[in-house]
């Protein structure tokens, strides 16, 4: 059974050392500062002891929530965690009175469009900024709560 836990960035920055997708995480001093002074969610989904996933974000405005990292590690995918992550996201983001969630993926990472756009995500934007190509452009998705 998984179990979702709020947690320490310390924790989470572990858990996504193990995703692939992450291969040239920036230091978590950098997570730090970009965290810093802001209201923040970190969550990590547990299988007992062992994390297996993690999802954070943070506020970008009173009324929006920019959901930032996150991903389960590879032997873990496939059993609905990622979905388990982003409800518990949505249930704090709606108690906190924010009105929008919104994030950002690159071309490349196509198991994440689909699983923000089938949950709900419209595509509002495509970004080219520090794209070397077609794959890397950004993706801006966004999510309006009820």
């Amino acid at each position: 059974m998984i179990e979702i836990k709020t947690t320490s960035l310390a924790k989470a920055y572990q858990v996504l050392e193990q995703i692939p997708e992450f291969v040239a995480l920036q230091p978590i001093a950098k997570f730090a500062q970009r965290l810093e002074g802001k209201t923040a969610l970190i969550l990590v989904a547990y299988d007992r002891d062992l994390a297996v996933g993690v999802k954070m974000g943070y506020a970008l405005s009173d009324s929006v929530f920019y959901t930032w990292m996150g991903g389960v590690i590879p032997a873990y995918r496939g059993q609905g965690i990622a979905q388990q992550l982003a409800d518990v996201q949505v249930a704090w983001v709606c108690d906190q009175g924010f009105e929008t969630i919104q994030l950002k993926t690159r071309n490349r990472f196509k198991g994440m469009l689909h699983f923000a756009l089938s949950d709900g995500f419209d595509l509002i934007g495509v970004s080219k900024e520090k794209a070397d190509s077609i794959a890397d452009y950004r993706i801006l998705l966004e999510k309006k709560l009820s």
